[in-house]
């Protein structure tokens, strides 16, 4: 390959898919602000949303998103060994990133709309604590070898844990299943650049909208601008570190320790945002 042709590969295959993750970033950045200010143009009895941007806000939502990218990685993972290619690279940024921000904005909405009225946000709430104990669930796969035995035991806590949370979600899926069903992450037989990109864009759409639900009982203590940016930044970083080496970086975000703990903390939000629903309906001290 000639000192030209190595340029221009450099050039297609990472300098502009790279460079387009930044400006994704910052349009969905510009959407989430937009939405926040047109909100609170309707503002009537509650608090504005603020559009301060504090350094502590990003990271929580930075450090979280990365720590649920599992299933974001393994499926853009498998969309970019699919379906190799820069111009079908650019097509699986933008769609995955607009997907994510889509669902964030969605529950943004949701949640300002109805956190006025106390019952509707408890319901809120409860449903995302559920999602919050099913992504618990989840991240312990990643905690096992491939022939399905615990990694570290700590004396049976981790199969005791997994075994009430699976007895747990078992029987609240029949109805959660219907509030928020989960999407497979198997990739069709998109071929066309319109089709990958909009593969791309749902799947994220719907695991968004499932990820960033599970945050609502965080809105009490975060900024809520601040935190949906730090989450638009994990997603430029999962994107920008698979593109680079798609095998390690799916390899860091399963690691077994990282997964595990994970999921404690979500059970620990999870077990937290059911105390403040009990508390909107009455229930508990104020």
């Amino acid at each position: 390959m000639s000192r030209e042709e190595t340029h221009s590969h450099i050039l297609t295959e990472q300098i502009i898919p790279l460079s387009l993750t930044i400006v994704v970033f910052a349009a969905c950045v510009a959407l989430l602000y937009g939405e926040i200010n047109l909100l609170n143009k309707f503002v009537i009895a509650r608090e504005h949303i603020s559009i301060k941007i504090r350094f502590t806000d990003i990271l929580v939502g930075l450090t979280i998103y990365l720590k649920t990218s599992i299933d974001f990685a393994i499926f853009i993972g498998r969309l970019m060994s699919k379906y190799p290619g820069w111009k079908n690279r650019i097509m699986i940024e933008i769609g995955t990133a607009l997907g994510n921000a889509a669902g964030t904005i969605l529950i943004l909405l949701i949640w300002d709309i109805f956190r006025e009225v106390k019952a509707l946000m408890a319901a809120m709430i409860v449903v995302a604590a559920l999602v919050l104990f099913r992504l618990a669930e989840e991240g312990l796969d990643h905690v096992k070898d491939d022939r399905g035995n615990y990694q570290f035991r700590f004396l049976g806590f981790v199969q005791l844990f997994e075994s009430v949370l699976s007895q747990f979600n078992r029987l609240v899926a029949p109805v959660l299943n219907k509030l928020v069903p989960h999407t497979s992450l198997g990739d069709s037989t998109h071929k066309s650049l319109l089709g990958l990109f909009l593969l791309s864009f749902t799947i994220p759409f719907i695991l968004g909208l499932d990820d960033f639900a599970g945050y609502i009982p965080l809105f009490n203590v975060v900024n809520v601008f601040g935190f949906a940016t730090g989450v638009f930044l994990g997603h430029m970083i999962l994107n920008i570190l698979l593109f680079i080496s798609p095998r390690k970086t799916i390899s860091a975000v399963k690691n077994a320790f990282i997964s595990f703990l994970g999921s404690l903390a979500f059970v620990g939000l999870g077990l937290w945002g059911l105390y403040e629903a009990a508390k909107l309906i009455g229930f508990g001290p104020h």
